[in-house]
């Protein structure tokens, strides 16, 4: 069965792809379009495309980018090569994409921290202007955080365990990868939104703060599903709920924050981007190619089966949601008075 579903799959990718390069065809006979340079943008890609992921090798987004790319390579003809540049909270990839040909050979992975949370938190330091070096293309994925605790905290579910931390303010940890993550960004907005005084213990990655959490060293951890999922399943810790507006279908017995604290909502997400300035034309194509592949069966079931959820979405729409991504993180990050230190 797997493999019928594998070839069915691969069959819509390559009629998928007929498709695009039929419409391309449209494209280099129409008289608007002169010249070589032209013609050559039109033809994107003819060549194998580098896709930054400004994070290390081996996490959710580094999985997640290869099998985006892997699809987007078996769609165009053309391989996509994932290439990690981690350090500096994903700025140091982010400055290799902003700072490359805008040919639409080199793309890279943006997404909340680069351009949403940064612009505040590191405000005038920053080595690129999120809004305007880029090129803006789709969003990939969003992937919501999991609020999980200690077995040894006396709650057994969300209600309980803001009712614990009102009555015992500043008696309770929680640990998050590092202050300025969308972990961190998730407990302070729990803490307002609850009305709770716990205290915020920041680590280098999910893996120390994951093992001090069994440990009891801190109460609570706000993670990426991902890795929350690999203690939560075997029951090593208990689920309080998830971070995004609405449950998530990969653990639809856990309640949204939000059914409790209203208008909370925070997720991780991603986005393709390359340099300011890629044609139009290149833009179009990588647009559509990029919606064949996270509209696709495969693609959806690959990123729901590490949970991720695709989505695509057009340059405008991806625009205007990363402007509004940067004014409400950073309402959050100013009212909580979050530092980058």
């Amino acid at each position: 069965m797997a493999d019928k579903q594998a070839s069915h799959v691969s069959l819509a990718y390559r009629k998928a792809r007929r498709k695009a390069l039929g419409l391309v065809g449209g494209v280099l006979a129409a008289p608007w379009i002169i010249g070589g340079a032209a013609r050559a943008q039109a033809a994107w890609p003819s060549r194998p495309v580098r896709y930054i992921n400004p994070y290390p090798a081996g996490g959710p987004t580094d999985t997640l980018s290869r099998l985006f790319c892997a699809a987007m390579s078996e769609l165009t003809g053309q391989q996509f090569v994932v290439e990690n540049r981690g350090g500096d909270g994903g700025d140091v990839g982010m400055v290799e994409v902003a700072r490359s040909e805008p040919d639409g050979y080199l793309l890279g992975m943006g997404g909340i921290a680069s351009h949403a949370i940064s612009p505040t938190l590191k405000a005038g330091k920053m080595r690129f202007d999120a809004a305007k070096d880029f090129t803006f293309i789709t969003n990939i994925w969003t992937l919501p955080n999991f609020l999980i605790g200690n077995l040894n905290v006396p709650a057994g579910n969300a209600p309980e365990l803001i009712e614990l931390l009102r009555r015992n303010p500043k008696k309770y940890f929680y640990g998050s990868s590092g202050a300025g993550t969308t972990p961190h960004l998730s407990g302070e907005l729990f803490k307002l939104l609850a009305n709770v005084e716990v205290t915020h213990v920041p680590y280098r990655g999910t893996a120390p703060a994951m093992v001090d959490l069994l440990g009891g060293q801190v109460h609570l951890l706000f993670d990426n599903i991902p890795g929350a999922l690999a203690q939560y399943r075997p029951r090593k810790v208990r689920g309080f709920g998830v971070t995004s507006a609405a449950r998530s279908p990969i653990v639809p017995e856990i309640p949204s924050l939000s059914e409790f604290l209203p208008g909370y909502d925070i997720s991780s997400w991603t986005a393709l981007v390359g340099p300011a300035r890629i044609a139009p034309a290149v833009v179009e194509r990588i647009s559509f190619f990029s919606r064949q592949a996270l509209e696709s069966a495969d693609l959806k079931q690959k990123f729901y089966d590490r949970g991720a959820t695709a989505w695509w979405t057009s340059p405008a729409e991806l625009i205007a949601y990363r402007a509004s991504e940067e004014k409400r993180l950073g309402d959050l990050i100013r009212a909580a008075r979050i530092s980058a230190d």
